[in-house]
């Protein structure tokens, strides 16, 4: 191959939102069912003279998405149908935006292997998403649960010169989603379709394009950008194939993109006016109180942790999951050191949480709890091991910290002379430990210190423990 080719690309992201309802009905959202149409009424499934009613909730995660992104809010938005017939599109028309999208003119930095580059994001607008069909032997089934679950399409221009760039960009979307509350970013909740042409390196004209649709995963949209480039710089190359403009899909197994369709332009979907939707007016007060609530960025984010000490494999899981990051933030609100605060939660109730079996999504501490077994530890009421004693309690059985430290008499002081009373007795039960110290064996030391913690029942110090234990050994 002589010529150099540029590969050019832009993404359009569907996510789902973190809503309790669906975007016109009172339907749950994303999360809510649990078998096939167990969450569908007569407005979602299309039924005759059910009419639209708009969730104040997806405007306002929409508007905070927006604001993420660095997008303009438009004050003045409008729906509108976009008609085309699928089995599993109860209406025959999905409702979304083309004419006054919500957000637009926004643009996201990435920093990849190449250095730091600019996305620019043309537009996010609002959606209903359609259902969903299922395959099974000769027949196919409809299943309308996902039918006007509420979506975000992130719309970017064609800015995207690697398969490198995309990925960092949608790990971007996800951190961000995530950990503002925007979406669960799960499996189904985000997919992307990539639209991807090839020109001569240094043309200013675009090559043909070609779009591949609706992949979630983020492995499978790498291979599918190298396997498109390829064909397409061959076809430019060699004129292996007359390159079109169309919808294309993607095979995990053969590793292959196939053509589906010619690609529609807007006026197949017949797009007009919503008139069961009155435009959305978004004042002053209303956009101040979203920006007010909206989450701090994630790049400075990320920052305050890493200069925290926390790891880049620690913030990762933060970032990952919006429950345990939230916990993280109110504890440290509440008076607790970040760092400490970060080990308490990714490594002592990750323990804890892993011995019987559960994940952090059964994580049901509540800040308030934490920050007070923080505290008593950081004050000197009890030690670091009772406190990972009380944590125990509280995340399996909800007790209340405080109320169980005093129940337990984990805040009865120990004072010295009690250790060394308690010390004493362990030294002259354990006639054999002293013995094997005496011929230099470090267990003997280590076992002499368990006895004196378990007769102390973990209340007293330990560094207090061994300092003293030390004194008493070397007199010996």
């Amino acid at each position: 191959m002589n010529m150099k080719y540029e590969l050019v690309i832009g993404l359009e992201t569907h996510v789902e939102l973190s809503t309790n309802s669906k975007i016109f009905c009172s339907c749950g959202g994303h999360s809510s069912p649990k078998e096939a149409n167990d969450c569908v009424c007569p407005a979602c499934s299309g039924m005759p003279g059910m009419l639209p009613v708009m969730n104040k909730r997806v405007v306002e995660l929409a508007v905070t998405a927006g604001l993420m992104l660095n997008c303009e809010i438009s004050r003045y938005t409008t729906f509108d149908k976009k008609n085309y017939y699928y089995p599993d599109l109860p209406c025959a028309y999905q409702i979304t935006q083309l004419n006054h999208p919500i957000c637009k003119n926004g643009c996201v930095t990435l920093k990849t292997s190449q250095g730091t580059r600019d996305i620019r994001i043309k537009q996010i607008h609002m959606e209903e998403d359609a259902g969903k069909l299922v395959h099974g032997g000769n027949s196919s089934f409809v299943d309308f649960n996902r039918t006007s679950v509420p979506l975000i399409e992130i719309v970017t221009q064609p800015d995207f010169r690697s398969a490198e760039e995309v990925l960092a960009y949608l790990n971007k979307l996800k951190s961000m989603f995530i950990s503002g509350g925007i979406s669960e970013c799960e499996e189904g909740a985000m997919r992307c379709d990539v639209n991807i042409s090839v020109r001569p390196e240094g043309s200013e004209e675009f090559g043909v394009r070609t779009e591949i649709k609706n992949m979630s995963s983020f492995e499978s949209i790498e291979r599918a950008i190298h396997y498109e480039a390829q064909r397409h710089m061959d076809a430019l190359e060699f004129e292996t194939e007359e390159l079109v403009q169309e919808t294309r899909r993607f095979d995990d197994t053969t590793g292959k993109t196939f053509a589906m369709r010619n690609k529609e332009t807007e006026a197949d979907y017949r797009y007009f006016p919503d008139a069961n939707l009155m435009p959305i007016i978004i004042d002053d007060e209303w956009l101040e109180a979203i920006k007010s609530a909206k989450p701090e960025a994630i790049d400075e984010k990320t920052e305050m942790y890493l200069e925290a000490g926390i790891s880049e494999k620690e913030i990762e899981m933060l970032m990952s999951n919006y429950n345990i990051g939230k916990l993280l933030d109110d504890t440290v609100a509440l008076g607790c050191n970040l760092k400490d605060t970060a080990t308490w939660v990714l490594t002592d109730c990750a323990g804890i949480l892993r011995k019987d079996g559960k994940t952090f999504s059964d994580l049901t501490i509540t800040p308030e709890k934490l920050a007070a077994i923080i505290k008593m530890v950081d004050e000197g009421k009890v030690n670091r091991s009772i406190g990972r004693k009380i944590l125990i309690a509280v995340v399996e059985d909800g007790v209340d910290p405080v109320e169980y430290c005093k129940a337990q008499g984990f805040d009865q002081k120990v004072d010295a002379s009690t250790i060394e009373t308690v010390m004493d007795k362990v030294i002259s039960d354990n006639p054999q430990a002293i013995e094997d110290f005496k011929n230099g064996k470090v267990k003997a030391k280590q076992a002499l210190f368990g006895a004196c913690m378990k007769q102390l029942k973990g209340v007293a110090d330990p560094s207090v423990i061994k300092e003293l234990l030390d004194k008493k050994l070397e007199s010996i």
